[in-house]
């Protein structure tokens, strides 16, 4: 099945398309005109695309991939309880809105000035602690419930886990700092930074043709991702109308990972071998049973000797939802660099994103299948994980976690 980034229209030089996306140049041309007095040229549809904050779901979740992006959690402050959470998430609220329609002049500062919104979403979460820190103990919901330990996790305490969570997405550098930026200044008081993330994927027009990101190892990453097309896209990823609680309706449930690479080691290997231990080929993602990238993975296909062409550890075996009991979850990482190891190897890898309606049924039991037998296991390390749970989109006038807030 086609990534959702596959679906993506948008290029620097064609008209935008992707469902959901409406174009205004409110930070960019205008802007322009109004410091200089004379029209500015007109954004191209990179900077001109804007992704509404208000609606039934947050944005990020579905919104077509974009090439910067942070990852941030806060915790509250000491005595920062309900009430206070509640302000600042109308507040962040109100920011994000206006951040995402391209109005520069939100923060008082001038960093976006000459820029659009570059396809800026802002997404917000709550983590485990954050029901206890505001006294909501019993509307914590079951899904959120601590991530079982994996043997081959060594995690960070200090990068993992948070009261609250913003995602940030963008297709513009400055634009993706700006929203992060102006998020962690209006929370002085009430909340602070506990860990933040800065990854990447490619940029828009780089390719010749809207095609499945790539990641650090190389990897057509994303080929078997649900698709919004399927019949039960929705019913994988989002919390139902009738959910538990309530308050989650519409929402979704993010696991976040941060996977270092070992990349020394793996571009050491043959090619042959990489293929085998992911069991797609490294050209252009198809399986080694044969086709292209979105030609279903044969997991019977056996070669001239009699044994699988797909290997009992192979990445792609070990992750398919018909091995999995139908597990699915919806992948939408950001690649990183953090510089280099003492050792000089690359701190890089994968700020891996999935969203599941339940992480129970998603993220675990695949995790726990890759921590069993994974071939590409040996070739990274998990070092830090979260879990947050995402509430549905507010209307306008609504700010996120209303319904929880103030029900």
């Amino acid at each position: 099945m086609p990534d959702i980034s596959r679906r993506r229209l948008l290029t620097t030089s064609g008209a935008a398309g992707a469902a959901g996306l409406a174009l205004g140049a409110t930070g960019g041309a205008l802007g322009h005109a109004a410091a200089t007095g004379e029209p500015g040229p007109a954004l191209t549809t990179v900077g001109a695309a804007a992704v509404p904050f208000h609606g039934a779901r947050q944005p990020g979740i579905t919104t077509p991939t974009q090439a910067h992006g942070h990852l941030t959690a806060f915790d509250l402050a000491p005595g920062a309880g309900r009430r206070e959470a509640a302000a600042l998430l109308r507040r962040w609220s109100e920011l994000a809105a206006g951040l995402m329609a391209g109005e520069a002049s939100v923060s008082g500062t001038d960093v976006t000035r000459d820029a659009g919104p570059a396809s800026l979403t802002v997404t917000f979460g709550f983590g485990h602690g954050f029901f206890d820190a505001t006294g909501l103990t019993a509307a914590r919901p079951a899904a959120l419930a601590p991530l079982p330990a994996f043997s081959a996790d060594a995690l960070d305490p200090a990068r993992s886990d948070g009261h609250l969570w913003a995602r940030i997405g963008a297709d513009d550098a400055l634009v993706a700092y700006h929203a992060l930026r102006t998020l962690q200044r209006a929370a002085a008081g009430t909340a602070a930074v506990r860990w933040t993330m800065g990854g990447f994927n490619r940029g828009p027009g780089a390719t010749a043709r809207p095609m499945t990101t790539r990641n650090l190892m190389g990897q057509v990453d994303g080929t078997n991702n649900p698709d919004p097309a399927d019949d039960d896209f929705d019913t994988r990823v989002f919390v139902p109308a009738d959910g538990d609680p309530a308050w989650m309706a519409g929402g979704s449930y993010a696991v976040v990972r941060r996977i270092r690479m070992l990349l020394d080691p793996w571009e050491d290997l043959p090619r042959e071998e990489r293929e085998r231990v992911i069991g797609r080929r490294l050209s252009d993602g198809a399986p080694l049973t044969g086709g292209t990238e979105t030609t279903p993975v044969d997991l019977d296909a056996t070669g001239g000797d009699g044994r699988p062409v797909i290997a009992p550890n192979a990445h792609v075996r070990v992750t398919s939802p018909d091995t999995n009991g139908g597990a699915a979850m919806l992948r939408r990482p950001f690649s990183y660099h953090d510089g280099f190891r003492e050792d000089g190897s690359p701190d890089a890898g994968l700020l891996f994103v999935c969203w599941q309606a339940d992480p129970l049924r998603g993220f675990v039991p695949v995790q726990r299948k890759l921590d069993r037998g994974d071939a590409l296991s040996e070739f990274v390390r998990h070092e830090a994980s979260a879990l947050f749970a995402v509430p549905g989109g507010a209307a306008q006038g609504e700010y996120v976690g209303q319904r929880l807030l103030e029900g």
